[in-house]
């Protein structure tokens, strides 16, 4: 294991920590908005610490207005609940209908689901119409993220963007929108008027990522080692064969782009989470297909569990990873995950967005396994959890100039196109932040801030109050 666990965080010890993140957060998300011109487009990551867009798909727009209600959650400063509020109402309605995209749980659950999250629990006043315009607007982003459907002999997945022949890991986290929809009571309408449940096509796509992009160590190729994960995978559209893995931002297919596998990560978390509030005959149901409800549990176990060991085996000593396990020149940098993380070295940069989304994922995992009565292991992820939260949470990675209009510094978006941004006198990129990056540092601040306060478990689905997955 690369990196060095403290056994002795709790939320409670971060808490100093956790409010400056709050503190320091809430003059980005004002610069931002004040600067920004929509007519741009979506900001995706800064240059020179300045956000601006980086046209490819528009996924990054809800994590802009819901990092917007992530403050208001933390601080309960009303400024940021009626900008995330008025911006989700005035920019967000495309995103819903979007059928061209497999990214609809980052887009509308970090919008309409949070507002929906936040009135459940109590946080905003209860309003009826204001209420069914957000379920609304969930259950449609719901069944248009589940139509975007490749059947395969053994179940299906939802395409990427690239095409029905491509599974990317990335959208296992988007099955948050299959599942809010699901917990509407809401269904896909096919041909014929053929209902076809959310939850069936939410477990038969995490099968899918479990089985195809997740590997098992089972001698699939060359480079099957447990863990691992491939960015995409290739399917002949022909018979639904499984052809080979690829990479769009990683720096190949035989190698681990480390976003995605964080990806992978806290979507396997989430969902175990959930699937815990699903009724046992609703599950029995929506998996007869394939296969029962306990072997269900442990397929999203198992690509948890495997994915997680491989984060903690490959991330730098203080839990930050490189963006790419088998990036060129990591042999430069000699044993560098005998040592914390070096975002200015000189051959390859780290992503802190990637260590953002694994931490939150490592929490929720130990929390699961401790709710599970598996206390070693649980305690073992929960503590790395904690352990790359409080790097994150502090100099070099925690943005504190006001100059500079992202939170989480040394996020890499797209290292093989050449597309973040190398300072002057640097070779590699570094210094700059994204939304999602920004986003999931927020989130995972807040998940462990309620912990602190005693505040109700964060969950996407609204687990019920006083309860813990």
């Amino acid at each position: 294991m690369a990196i060095k666990i403290d056994s002795t965080l709790t939320p409670q010890k971060l808490l100093p920590k956790l409010h400056r993140v709050f503190e320091v957060s809430a003059a980005k998300i004002l610069s931002l908005q004040e600067t920004w011109n929509p007519a741009k487009g979506t900001p995706v990551f800064t240059v020179a610490g300045h956000y601006t867009s980086r046209g490819w798909t528009e996924w990054t727009q809800g994590f802009q207005f819901g990092s917007a209600l992530l403050q208001f959650d933390a601080t309960g400063d009303d400024q940021f609940l009626e900008l995330g509020r008025n911006k989700t109402i005035e920019l967000m309605a495309t995103h819903v209908s979007h059928i061209g995209v497999h990214d609809h749980g980052f887009n509308n659950v970090s919008t309409y689901g949070n507002l929906w999250r936040l009135m459940r629990e109590g946080r905003i006043a209860a309003n009826d119409r204001e209420n069914d315009f957000y379920e609304l607007a969930l259950k449609v982003s719901g069944a248009v993220q589940a139509a975007r459907w490749t059947t395969l002999p053994t179940g299906g997945y939802i395409y990427s963007f690239n095409g029905p022949h491509s599974l990317f890991i990335d959208t296992l986290r988007s099955l948050r929108s299959l599942a809010i929809a699901h917990q509407l009571g809401h269904v896909l309408m096919g041909e014929r008027d053929r209902k076809i449940s959310l939850l069936e096509r939410l477990i038969q796509h995490a099968q899918a990522t479990c089985h195809f992009n997740v590997y098992h160590g089972e001698g699939r190729d060359n480079y099957d080692v447990c863990g691992r994960t491939a960015h995409e995978t290739i399917f002949n559209l022909n018979d639904g064969s499984y052809r080979c893995p690829s990479s769009q931002q990683g720096f190949s297919p035989f190698s681990t782009w480390t976003r995605g596998l964080a990806w992978a990560i806290l979507g396997f978390a989430e969902q175990l989470e959930f699937l815990r509030i699903v009724p046992d005959a609703a599950l029995s149901e929506a998996c007869s297909k394939t296969k029962s409800a306990a072997e269900v549990r442990n397929c999203f176990l198992r690509g948890a569990l495997a994915t997680a060991d491989f984060y903690l085996a490959n991330a730098c000593k203080d839990g930050v990873p490189m963006w790419d396990t088998g990036a060129p020149n990591l042999h430069r940098l000699g044993d560098y995950l005998g040592k914390a993380s070096d975002p200015y070295n000189q051959w390859e940069p780290v992503d802190s967005s990637a260590a953002a989304i694994a931490a939150q994922g490592l929490v929720r995992l130990g929390n699961y396994l401790l709710g599970h009565q598996s206390v070693e292991t649980g305690t073992l992820y929960r503590q790395a959890g904690l352990t790359v939260a409080a790097t994150l949470l502090d100099t070099p990675y925690l943005s504190t100039r006001s100059s500079h209009q992202g939170l989480l510094l040394h996020s890499v978006y797209h290292r093989p196109n050449a597309w973040d941004h190398v300072p002057k006198g640097q070779k590699v990129p570094n210094g700059e932040s994204s939304l999602w990056g920004d986003y999931h540092l927020r989130e995972l601040a807040l998940l462990l801030l309620r912990e602190a306060r005693g505040q109700s478990y964060l969950t996407f689905f609204n687990y019920p109050a006083g309860g813990q997955p």
